[in-house]
């Protein structure tokens, strides 16, 4: 499981390095083949082991066509969809369109998602996470199921 906030660097070619502490498990899991995507919630991108991502593939493949939300998630992260391998230095190119989508400069976030990570801009990620906090720590946000979670 993927867990925990990485600050890292994209180089100016839009690199950047998947943390160390990730890379070898990466490589058995999934031969350091990656898939990228936007995240059709929040400003940052998906960055799915190609294993997890076949999963996600096969639910979109039985979604019923006819409905325009199904076709509209298909379009946004099947169009969207790049598949990445981890060089022999760990590193991964981030293509120029995605970069946009997640205005991905330098500085940015790699953030465990349990199967998956997402990557944020740094300045959108702290924006966000603030709020998050500040969000649940107002009376009765989070359900007795999640507060049980964390008490």
């Amino acid at each position: 499981m993927f867990r925990g906030a990485n600050a890292i660097s994209l180089d100016a070619k839009g690199r950047l390095a998947m943390p160390s502490r990730y890379r070898d498990e990466l490589v058995a899991r999934c031969g350091g083949q990656l898939i990228v995507t936007i995240d059709a919630v929040d400003p940052c991108l998906c960055v799915y082991p190609l294993a997890e991502w076949e999963l996600i593939e096969n639910k979109l493949r039985e979604l019923a066509s006819f409905r325009e939300e199904n076709r509209r998630l298909q379009r946004l992260l099947i169009g969207n969809a790049v598949d990445l391998e981890l060089d022999a230095s760990g590193r991964f190119l981030v293509p120029p369109r995605l970069r946009e989508y997640a205005k991905l400069d330098k500085r940015a976030m790699l953030v465990g998602q349990l199967n998956k990570f997402q990557l944020w801009d740094e300045d959108s990620w702290n924006a966000v996470a603030e709020a998050d906090l500040a969000a649940i720590k107002q009376p009765g946000a989070l359900s007795d199921d999640l507060r049980d979670l964390i008490l």
